[in-house]
């Protein structure tokens, strides 16, 4: 049933995917576990030809096959030497540059810079090609007669070759995308195509009117206080169907929990055991895209009352920033929201996991810009555009919420700007702001 409705059903690694993509060592650790494995590979080929040769009676091809290869020595040399350095340099430079980033926009765009796969791969395989150099000067052989001669390193110059131009290639993507996301536009972009990619995991199916059955128990928070990042709802929803109950998760994706939060509701006669339920509920730091359907919104919002402030003062940004914020509301206009139910195979409704709702995405999108708008003409004629749009689109039953942002923004411009005509400017929808 909720397959025909468009529901991808969670992945069952879902939660360790992305926990994986918010860190920064994982891919450059595989990358150097595989460039092993590589040489390894390598180096019995290069084994195999040397052997076959030798038992051929070749020795002319030996002796061609160590000339070939002292020359890519000096190659190898070079490269081993200069990689480091500039694996250092390069990276340092990003530093620099993430961190100009996140003193323009928000500090909780450095998380874009980490989740960047560009950037995973670029950093791992220049590990890689320097870890292979290395590797790869350990094979050449001492030995001149090549008849004692046990491998000849030629695949293996090959293969650094190889990764050479790779890195090279890599390079200039990674400088290009991070050029890129020094700029205001495809941050916004980023930012709130990681927040609609959050809401197409969201079922698109409300609640089937039935009530819950009675709780009867409360699971609670045993670890470290810290934000709730995700919870497993593949797990979840199995236990659940196992023991025949419903799961509710009482604190919301992004809340702040402390040892002994009840954090999951037993709505049902039999409780899952305790250790069923372990590592189903992730706690961190701060918080992800994962699950949490308003912390695009909340960036979004962040970059753009630091645009607005005296100290910035770029009006252009919050416009870029409510076109995203628009466009996000406009998808999640007809969705069900406040309270998300998650099935099994049956259709049997297993896990109910509370979400904002529309009025709080609405107030989360709005509100602070809004204060800050009555300075900025430009911002206030935005923001009405937006909300004119949105009210074309939202069902009636969510028209309050819009109307009341409305109407403030309209008092705010009438008590600040005391010139008709001015009033008159600012109060004129325009979705440029002032095109």
């Amino acid at each position: 049933m909720s397959r025909e409705l468009g529901y991808r059903r969670p992945r069952a690694l879902s939660p360790l995917r992305e926990h994986l993509r918010d860190t920064f060592w994982f891919a450059p650790t595989v990358a150097l576990v595989l460039v092993c494995l590589l040489w390894f590979a390598a180096d019995s080929v290069d084994v195999a030809i040397v052997e076959t040769l030798r038992q051929n009676g070749d020795v002319q091809g030996i002796r061609d096959l160590m000339g070939v290869a002292e020359d890519t020595r000096t190659i190898i040399t070079t490269v081993s030497a200069a990689m480091m350095t500039f694996i250092g340099v390069v990276f340092s430079i990003s530093l620099v540059a993430v961190q100009m980033a996140a003193g323009n926009l928000t500090p909780r765009i450095v998380r874009i810079f980490i989740r960047s796969r560009i950037s995973k791969l670029t950093f791992s395989v220049f590990l890689a090609t320097f870890l292979l150099s290395l590797l790869v000067l350990t094979s050449y052989d001492s030995e001149a007669d090549p008849r004692d001669v046990v491998t000849v390193p030629l695949v293996q110059s090959a293969l650094t070759v190889v990764m050479v131009g790779v890195s090279l290639v890599l390079f200039i993507a990674y400088v290009t995308q991070t050029l890129q996301l020094m700029k205001i536009g495809p941050v916004v972009e980023r930012i709130n195509k990681e927040s609609l990619e959050g809401v197409a995991r969201i079922p698109v199916q409300g609640p089937d009117g039935e009530p819950l059955a009675p709780e009867t128990a409360r699971m609670s928070h045993q670890g470290d206080a810290g934000v709730l990042r995700d919870v497993h709802i593949a797990r979840l929803v199995r236990v659940a169907r196992r023991n025949g109950v419903v799961l509710r998760l009482i604190p919301r994706i992004g809340d702040h929990v402390v040892p002994g939060t009840p954090v999951l509701a037993v709505h049902g006669a039999r409780v899952p055991a305790r250790s069923a339920l372990r590592h189903s509920v992730s706690i961190g730091i701060e918080r992800t895209f994962h699950q949490d359907l308003g912390f695009g919104l909340r960036q979004l919002s962040d970059i753009a009352l630091r645009a607005l402030s005296p100290a910035v003062n770029d009006p252009t940004t919050a416009v870029q920033c409510l076109d995203r914020i628009v466009e996000f509301l406009a998808a999640v206009a007809a969705r069900p929201l406040g309270a998300v139910h998650h099935r099994d195979r049956k259709g049997a409704v297993r896990l109910v996991q509370d979400v904002p709702g529309w009025t709080d995405l609405v107030d989360l999108g709005f509100t602070e810009i809004r204060r800050s708008a009555p300075a900025s003409p430009q911002v206030s004629r935005r923001m009405l555009a937006g909300i004119d749009d949105l009210l074309r689109l939202v069902p009636d039953e969510r028209r309050t919420p819009l109307e009341r942002h409305r109407e403030l923004l309209v008092q705010a411009v009438e008590r600040t700007l005391p010139e008709a005509a001015e009033r008159a400017f600012a109060l004129r929808p325009d979705r440029q702001g002032i095109g």
